[in-house]
């Protein structure tokens, strides 16, 4: 296809014939984290102009699923995992141990490539902030936030996520 080559082409841009080529020649692999982290991290990147947690949530839950950032939109409207079936899925949390996985899968040598990752460091300080940062939410905005990220709870295993309780 002649659209393949042309730089910046969406695939929304390529008909279902075109679609199926183009993702079937690649490995597709999905990276996802707990929308609830994705909030903490871009509220303390500053991507909020709220100077609370609680204030940036009512802001992300005001705007809704069109209006909102890519750093906070729900994955399964980006990454659309119903439609496009990925060879892979990487947690967050769990990036050394995955990450080895599909390096030795691509026939790298998965030790010397990975930069020391320290997971359960990573699990540790995101289930501290967690905390912290849902007991500034009330019960409305928890129970709205759940509602606005269900379809991503559904759709990948999220066990230890605050959403799902």
């Amino acid at each position: 296809y002649r659209r393949l080559r042309a730089e910046e082409t969406r695939l929304s841009e390529f008909n279902q014939t075109e679609i199926k080529a183009v993702l079937g020649s690649y490995t597709k692999v999905l990276f996802v984290r707990d929308p609830f982290h994705r909030l903490i991290a871009t509220f303390l990147q500053g991507m909020g102009v709220s100077p609370s947690f609680s204030s940036f949530v009512r802001e992300v839950l005001d705007g809704g699923m069109h209006n909102g950032s890519m750093a906070w939109k729900p994955l399964v409207s980006l990454c659309r995992p119903c439609l496009i079936q990925y060879d892979y899925v990487v947690m967050f949390g769990f990036l050394r141990q995955e990450l080895g996985h599909l390096l030795r899968r691509a026939g790298l040598p998965a030790g010397s490539l990975l930069p020391e990752l320290t997971d359960s460091q990573v699990q540790w300080t995101y289930r501290w902030l967690s905390e912290q940062m849902f007991s500034e939410l009330s019960a409305q905005q928890k129970k709205e936030l759940s509602h606005f990220y269900r379809w991503d709870l559904a759709a990948f295993p999220f066990s230890g996520s605050f959403l799902s309780d």
